[in-house]
């Protein structure tokens, strides 16, 4: 069996304007077409009884015209959410490589989003020195902001 990936699921309470955050802070590129789907087919799929959604997929940056996407739905009708946590079972987070994570994890809070911890380095033996920081994007979904380099830094270990 040949596998590989294709998206990642956000479900949101507003998917345009969430689609927008990722488009503005990370450079995500719609996919059309819209998705508006609805039926007894989807219903069944899903296990949601009477499912109906809206939304779009965003070609991740990095990898082309046939890269993964992250697919941002709507559904009708949809369950309330709980708080944001690091350490929450289930799928936890995405992760965006960037240059500069203090920077990106500003441009996350000048777009609606927010921090839930502070960026850290520190160097990880056989990997190189990660500088990473957790940030949420405006409806509460966790964002790793990463930075490899192989070289130790001075502070790391901190």
């Amino acid at each position: 069996m040949e596998t590989r990936f294709a998206h990642v699921n956000i479900v949101a309470r507003d998917w345009r304007h969430l689609a927008r955050f990722y488009e503005d802070v990370f450079g995500c590129v719609p996919v059309p077409p819209e998705r508006h789907l609805a039926g007894e087919w989807l219903s069944r799929a899903t296990g949601v009884q009477d499912a109906a959604l809206d939304g779009v997929h965003l070609r991740l940056p990095g990898y082309g015209e046939g890269g993964p996407t992250l697919e941002v739905f709507q559904y009708s009708r949809e369950l309330e959410r709980l708080p944001a946590a690091a350490n929450r079972q289930g799928l936890g987070h995405v992760a965006f490589e960037v240059d500069d994570v203090a920077a990106a994890a500003a441009g996350v809070r000048a777009a609606g989003g927010g921090a839930l911890g502070e960026v850290v380095s520190r160097t990880i033996p056989g990997a190189g020195v990660i500088t990473f920081a957790y940030v949420t994007d405006p409806e509460g979904n966790i964002i790793e902001l990463q930075q490899w380099r192989k070289e130790p830094s001075p502070d790391a270990g901190r």
